[in-house]
């Protein structure tokens, strides 16, 4: 059984930073791609970014140039670090694993999801 644990959620206000991290309890983490999504109240879940086994990366266009995702293989963990964040950032953000190498920004394309951290950026 396969484990996405989140955490680094929390209360900011508007221009702050905060850094996600969704820890794996996978071997085989170094070869599946992960994602991040978000789910707002009221609202379907979103795309936010995806990188592959290899670190590519892919980036809801909202996000563009504030949030980086990257990863760290050897500790089975991937990070979201979020600057400039705005009130419109606020939502629930979900970790997901792919069980294959390539990424995707289709939700249905991952096998795998985390219980979530929440983030709230206040104006």
């Amino acid at each position: 059984q396969v484990q996405l644990v989140e955490s680094g959620g929390g209360l900011v206000q508007a221009g702050d930073s905060l850094r996600l991290s969704c820890a794996a309890s996978s071997r085989t983490f170094s070869n599946w791609a992960m994602g991040w999504f978000r789910q707002a109240p009221g609202k379907e879940r979103d795309f936010v970014a995806t990188i592959s086994s290899g670190g590519s990366t892919v980036y809801a266009d909202s996000v563009k140039g504030r949030f980086t995702i990257s990863r760290d293989n050897t500790k089975n963990t991937v990070y979201l670090q979020m600057n400039s964040l705005k009130p419109e950032d606020t939502a629930g953000y979900y970790c997901a694993a792919r069980i294959f190498s390539s990424a995707t920004t289709r939700e249905y394309e991952y096998r795998y999801w985390g219980q979530g951290t929440q983030v709230t950026v206040s104006s």
